[in-house]
């Protein structure tokens, strides 16, 4: 079941980190149809990407049996979209929130299901490119942003994913961890 508030801080989310990468990618020239398209392309791509992999993480740790929601933060947000008008992007906008008793090895699961969210969310933008070479402008932007989010998440540091399957895992975190240097640098050779 899903909150009104929380359905509003995903849209949020989404809009605004589709428009912090929109600006960032379109070099700051804001006037144009240029940003509109790099926006609708962004929305598409990073977007989903961070919707569904914080919806993967949401839908896992519901399935436990853990009370989870999805909460924005605002503050990184908005430091999301100042810094797009320097050309850099660093976004953390926001976390599922998972209350309840949880094993070691649930979390990590919790904690795995959003980078791989991403690394199918970037196969699949592979697997278009390849039979569909039309769509790079969409399906390059989408492989790249979603396998270099699985990479990111991925890293051991407390505030992303990667620490809480290494603690539930090593062989799991090594695998996935591999997996995600060789997508996020190796695409580009089939595309």
């Amino acid at each position: 079941m899903r909150s009104t508030r929380e359905l509003r801080d995903l849209v949020k989310a989404w809009f605004i980190i589709s428009l912090a990468f929109a600006i960032a990618f379109s070099g700051r020239n804001l006037f144009g149809t240029e940003i509109i398209v790099i926006f609708i392309v962004s929305a598409f791509t990073v977007g989903l990407g961070f919707i569904l992999h914080e919806l993967a993480h949401r839908y896992f740790a519901r399935k436990y049996g853990a009370k989870a929601e999805f909460y924005a933060n605002n503050r990184m947000l908005m430091f999301a979209l100042i810094f797009s008008f320097f050309g850099f992007i660093f976004a953390a906008p926001g976390a599922v929130v998972i209350r309840g008793y949880l094993t070691k090895r649930k979390y990590g699961h919790i904690a795995l299901a959003g980078p791989m969210m991403n690394v199918l969310l970037g196969i699949l933008f592979l697997i278009i490119a390849l039979f569909i070479p039309e769509t790079l402008v969409v399906t390059k932007p989408g492989m790249m942003i979603n396998f270099w989010l699985a990479l990111f998440n991925m890293l051991p540091f407390p505030i992303f994913d990667g620490l809480k399957v290494l603690r539930w895992n090593k062989i799991v975190y090594g695998v996935v961890l591999i997996l995600t240097i060789v997508l996020t640098f190796g695409h580009g050779l089939l595309v």
